[in-house]
């Protein structure tokens, strides 16, 4: 039996200077061990729905339940404490060293050292990084690729049963972004975690989903696998995504 992981019920968000909801009575149901992917254009809502998770962001109406529980009842701190969090600029603080960032967290959760050196380690291999070459550098001395690693890392150090994803490959060049996104998924299929990861790129949603939200004016406009959206397209905005990608996959047909 599948065990839901995140329920959305009748959620709106409206920000006090805006005259619509941002996210628009969204309900949706995502599965443990889930990857979720959010895509939508700029103002579509998709990365205020993946705020209110970790309360971010509080929703105006409707309910947020993690596990079956309502998130609105628990310590803001204590519900980001159980989820990792990426954003696009890894966010590494300059002055720390690789392994002191990854141990961020578990410092703060009173952890002992040799746990946390073991852990470091584990989460350094995990994403593909030697760990005698990289911890004791600074982030300035690693590249894009490496840092967003290590964001990736941080966020895994407490093991959370939750990822939360902000476009965390948006700034990184294409080639180490399509290493990025191989090296997730095979990372997700090790861990079976739920992944909730926002993007506006439909390859990089499609690739990565098991299933996709796509989003419109802060409303679902469908909520589905990859392969189902392609075939069924459930508006004329998904249609029209799609119809954009092939055209772009047209365009590079002409120079082969």
């Amino acid at each position: 039996m599948l065990l839901t992981a995140i329920e959305f019920s009748n959620v709106c968000k409206k920000y006090s200077k805006s005259e619509h909801n941002v996210v628009d009575h969204v309900n949706l149901t995502i599965n443990e061990g889930e990857f979720i992917t959010i895509l939508g254009s700029s103002g579509s809502g998709k990365t205020t729905l993946l705020k209110m998770v970790n309360r971010m962001h509080e929703p105006s109406e409707g309910t947020i339940t993690l596990f079956g529980e309502d998130i609105a009842m628990v310590d803001p701190v204590k519900v980001r404490r159980r989820m990792g969090y990426v954003i696009q600029q890894a966010g590494l603080f300059p002055h720390m060293t690789i392994a002191q960032n990854i141990a961020i967290v578990p410092k703060l959760l009173k952890w002992e050292q040799s746990k946390i050196d073991l852990k470091v380690n584990e989460l350094l291999s995990l994403v593909g990084l030697e760990q005698r070459e990289y911890r004791n550098r600074y982030p300035s001395q690693l590249s894009g690729g490496q840092q967003q690693r290590i964001g990736l890392a941080r966020a895994l150090a407490t093991d959370p049963k939750i990822m939360l994803l902000d476009e965390p490959f948006g700034a990184i060049d294409a080639i180490t972004r399509l290493n990025l996104q191989d090296e997730l998924l095979r990372i997700h299929g090790g861990l079976k975690k739920t992944f909730l990861l926002v993007t506006h790129d439909i390859n990089e949603a499609f690739k990565l989903g098991t299933r996709v939200i796509v989003m419109n004016e802060g409303k679902v406009s469908q909520f589905d696998t990859p392969r189902n959206i392609v075939q069924n397209p459930a508006d004329e905005f998904v249609s029209s995504l799609i119809h954009s990608s092939r055209e772009q996959e047209r365009f590079w047909e002409g120079f082969v």
